[in-house]
């Protein structure tokens, strides 16, 4: 199995919070602690990036570790958690082989991070491995979005900015998509600029082909069953109102069998 290279490095890891900005109030932090409070710990974000959810949890006391596969963002963590006075336990490793020394109650997989594995048979590899770390009846959250619906156009291109508020730095960012319907892969080619008092002082791109994968219900539903999973259900983004079939954004849960 040949993984590929981490890609969320560079001016994407140093643009990363700044792009996102507050995400305090964001739906997913409230619903994925309702999921802990219900299915209990240990808890493991995977994908855990900066730590958003992360650090949040731990904060509120919440048993929760943390593994990525980009060195360049658990640095970053790292550094957030040491202003914070926090210790978090995190692991580079990538999900498709994850091997941590412990087992866990609950699993997130939050901002569809699940959907950057393209590789069919290391989608299959990802969700036993992440079976495997969970303990009996123990659940694994995830959230997927439709990447296209019909009739909406299969290439686009927009921009985002925003200035860092400690030193005045600008990131500016230019994604290009490009989706296949057939394959339901999207391709991206992003470009990252740092932006010093009105001038570009350094610029990355970033190609990705393909970036991420779509899926709707019925084929979320058709992964989890192969992997073994007893009981899934699908939510309408992060609300626990059953998932209807036009949503773009939607929420799996599903539980290990008890024995």
């Amino acid at each position: 199995m040949n993984l590929p290279e981490y890609e969320y490095k560079g001016l994407i890891a140093q643009a990363w919070d700044v792009l996102r900005g507050d995400t305090s109030d964001w739906p997913d932090r409230s619903f994925y602690l309702e999921i802990i409070r219900k299915y209990g710990q240990p808890v493991l974000d995977v994908g855990c990036g900066t730590g958003r959810l992360l650090l949040d949890y731990l904060q509120q006391g919440i048993d929760i570790d943390g593994v990525d596969n980009s060195p360049d963002m658990l640095a970053l963590c790292r550094q957030k958690a040491t202003n914070l006075g926090l210790h978090p336990i995190v692991y580079e490793q990538y999900m498709e082989v994850l091997e941590l020394p412990r087992k866990y109650q609950t699993i997130l997989i939050p901002s569809s991070s699940f959907q950057l594995i393209v590789e069919p048979e290391m989608v299959d590899q990802a969700l036993k491995r992440l079976s495997d770390h969970l303990l009996p009846g123990g659940v694994v959250s995830a959230s997927f979005m439709k990447l296209r619906n019909d009739g909406d156009p299969l290439e686009f291109e927009w921009e985002q900015s925003a200035v860092r508020e400690e030193d005045g730095v600008k990131f500016r960012r230019v994604i290009k998509s490009r989706y296949d319907p057939n394959s339901r892969y999207e391709h991206t080619e992003d470009i990252y600029q740092m932006i010093v008092d009105e001038k570009v002082t350094a610029e990355e791109t970033f190609h990705r082909s393909p970036a991420t994968v779509s899926y709707d219900q019925t084929q979320v539903q058709a992964l989890f069953e192969r992997a073994g999973f007893d009981d899934i259900r699908f939510y309408s983004q992060f609300t626990f109102q059953p998932a209807k079939p036009e949503d773009n954004v939607f929420t799996v849960l599903a539980q290990k069998s008890q024995s």
